[in-house]
């Protein structure tokens, strides 16, 4: 049984930022020129991965970055702190990269457990020697993590990402089960390359007790390569499932919510799509977002960014940081505008960004 996904546009114009935020509401919040409020931050704290996934790295990896240029655990302790006491942000996760990179990240999640006490931490990681680090990740205050995983075959994994280490990303996925780490989530780019293999996936995560997300291909890998005539849509991925599996829509209960639900087989099971250039959730987006390097990025496809990390050094007040985070928000772009037609993708890819 086939589940039909109704392409929806927003009719939002693509608003480029300004730096005047004279405008701005007198609220604590991270409040935009749209009404939105954003709650939910995700902090990159390193651009190094262990995986070269095609969509996302080129195959020599990213520009290093010096350490220097890096938030230290400290600095992102206290921006963390700002964030949730003084602007209103309800949830955090950190990203990359690879957040296993950093040996410091049990440190820096015990520090903000610490700081923002009863504010969910959470993290994005390809869960490459997660199995090692999973318990004392939770001892720490991790409470739960989302998962890259494009299939569970083995030499397509090792085309996709240029690694063969698919082993260890499904160990990683036990580990973290065990450790008490839930939902457990694994994300899956929706590609050409990966959609005959997305049953597959998803007959495992089934198996498995973890909750799949597929998620459309956007114009953000390193090498510039994404094409919009050749990408699979949520629609047609529904096709695929609906093969094997039957699926009834559910919709999403959060509008800011980026995945939307099916029912697998009657349920309680769901598996969830989130289709980020055909039914964009843009009008609803609460997400503002760290570079490793300390920047405030509103927007994923916004190259403005606004710089924490010099301020901070140079002997910022928290009430100061937090007064150019909310001017950086105030100017947050209506909407991505892939489908317009002066649409340029963003300088740097995901993987310098942070998901």
């Amino acid at each position: 049984m086939t589940a039909t996904l109704r392409p929806v546009s927003i009719g939002l114009p693509r608003v480029r930022a300004t730096t005047d935020a004279r405008d701005r509401p007198d609220s604590p919040e991270l409040v935009d020129r749209f009404g939105r409020v954003a709650r939910d931050l995700r902090v990159s704290i390193t651009e190094k991965c262990s995986l070269r996934c095609t969509y996302c790295m080129p195959a020599e990896g990213l520009p290093s970055i010096p350490r220097q240029r890096l938030l230290s655990a400290d600095e992102i302790v206290r921006l963390v702190g700002i964030a949730v006491r003084d602007l209103g942000v309800r949830e955090v996760r950190f990203t990359g990269g690879e957040p296993l990179m950093r040996r410091d990240l049990e440190e820096t999640i015990g520090g903000c457990a610490a700081a923002v006490p009863g504010i969910p931490l959470s993290m994005t990681t390809n869960a490459v020697g997660l199995e090692h680090r999973a318990r004392g990740l939770v001892d720490a205050g991790l409470t739960r993590v989302n998962i890259s995983l494009d299939t569970v075959d083995r030499a397509h994994f090792a085309e996709l990402t240029r690694r063969d280490r698919l082993p260890s990303v499904l160990a990683g996925i036990r580990a973290a089960a065990r450790a008490g780490l839930a939902p457990v989530k694994v994300n899956a780019v929706l590609m050409p390359e990966t959609l005959v293999g997305a049953a597959d996936l998803l007959q495992w995560c089934l198996d498995a007790g973890v909750h799949l997300r597929f998620i459309e291909e956007m114009p953000l890998d390193a090498d510039q390569a994404w094409d919009r005539d050749a990408m699979v849509d949520a629609q047609r991925l529904l096709e695929v499932l609906g093969e094997r599996f039957e699926l009834a829509a559910v919709g999403r209960d959060d509008p800011a919510a980026p995945a939307e639900e099916w029912l697998v087989g009657g349920g309680p099971a769901t598996v969830g799509i989130i289709a980020s250039v055909t039914r964009n959730f843009c009008a609803d987006c609460d997400r503002t977002r760290l570079t490793a390097e300390g920047t405030v990025r509103s927007c994923l496809f916004s190259d403005a960014e606004t710089d924490l990390r010099a301020a901070l050094r140079s002997g910022a007040t928290d009430t100061e940081l937090a007064d150019l985070w909310r001017g950086a928000m105030w100017t947050k772009w209506a909407g991505h505008g892939i489908d317009s037609a002066g649409f340029a993708p963003p300088q740097r890819s995901m993987g310098a960004i942070g998901g």
